[in-house]
């Protein structure tokens, strides 16, 4: 008994000097039943590492939540709030900064293939891509989904300070709501190819009709303690905003006036002043 005592006492002489050589060293323990360690080697706990993997979703069920995000953005359902339903103050940059990156994309290339098939056939058009739609459209997409979450938090946190509201937001919680309230308009325009003015404004009404929903039921708790009049034009406000980039890409990209048949339509002219010359 007295050597394993003396063993022991060696074993534990080794592993403190250890330690102590090295402080970054990993010791296994044996511990009793029901005891868990606290710490685990690799990155510690609050490190800028897991942070950062925390707030882009780099790991599985962060990227198992993403998909559980986009699918409550096109499915709302009255009376729940997406926030507490989805968000549950673990908001992502990852989903809004890709569906974003995605949407800018979809925009531009659709709105090009438009206007390829309007004048496909047509012997006097020479198709050119249009590269500046790209940063046109980026610019107009992460500036809404930047811009106007920063405004709208700064009204709420100045409204809460004169009116004590039971639901608050933060800055990121509000950017990921519109981020992922953006995701319907990506298959949405990629439909707007079709040359049919009047099924393009149906499917803006229900993109529309879709994210505007999400907004409307996500910032109603938010303000509805608020003054009645107050309240309801700040979610006029949002759904009148989202209205305008909507309607706006479709305008801009999908149903811009063309300028390539002017030239035809001068040249009419110009031939029957040589016909009657040429008499």
């Amino acid at each position: 008994m007295a050597a394993v005592g003396d063993l022991q006492f060696e074993e534990f002489g080794n592993a403190a000097a250890t330690a102590a050589e090295n402080p970054g060293a990993t010791t296994i323990s044996i511990e009793g039943p029901g005891e868990s360690p606290t710490h685990q080697a690799g990155l510690p706990r609050g490190s800028g590492g897991e942070e950062d993997d925390e707030l882009l979703g780099n790991d599985d069920s962060d990227k198992t939540e993403v998909f559980d995000r986009i699918k409550g953005s096109l499915l709302p359902i009255p009376g729940k709030n997406f926030v507490r339903l989805y968000i549950r103050s673990n908001p992502d940059l990852y989903g809004p900064f890709w569906i974003c990156a995605t949407l800018v994309f979809a925009i531009a290339i659709s709105g090009n293939l438009s206007n390829f098939l309007i004048h496909l056939g047509e012997k006097t058009y020479h198709y050119v891509p249009e590269f500046r739609k790209v940063s046109i459209a980026a610019t107009i997409i992460y500036a809404y989904a930047w811009l106007v979450p920063l405004a709208l938090w700064g009204f709420l946190m100045w409204r809460n300070s004169k009116v004590m509201n039971i639901v608050s937001y933060s800055f990121l919680e509000i950017v990921c709501v519109y981020g992922y309230s953006l995701f319907i308009y990506i298959p949405t325009a990629v439909l707007w190819i079709i040359p049919q003015k009047a099924v393009r404004w149906i499917l803006v009404m229900i993109a529309l009709g879709v994210s505007g929903s999400v907004l409307a039921m996500t910032f109603w708790p938010a303000v509805r303690e608020d003054n009645r009049r107050i309240a309801l034009a700040t979610i006029v406000t949002i759904v009148l905003l989202h209205t305008l980039l909507s309607v706006g890409c479709l305008a801009y990209f999908f149903d811009a006036p063309e300028m390539d048949h002017l030239p035809t339509a001068t040249a009419a002219p110009n031939q029957t002043v040589a016909a009657a010359k040429a008499r």
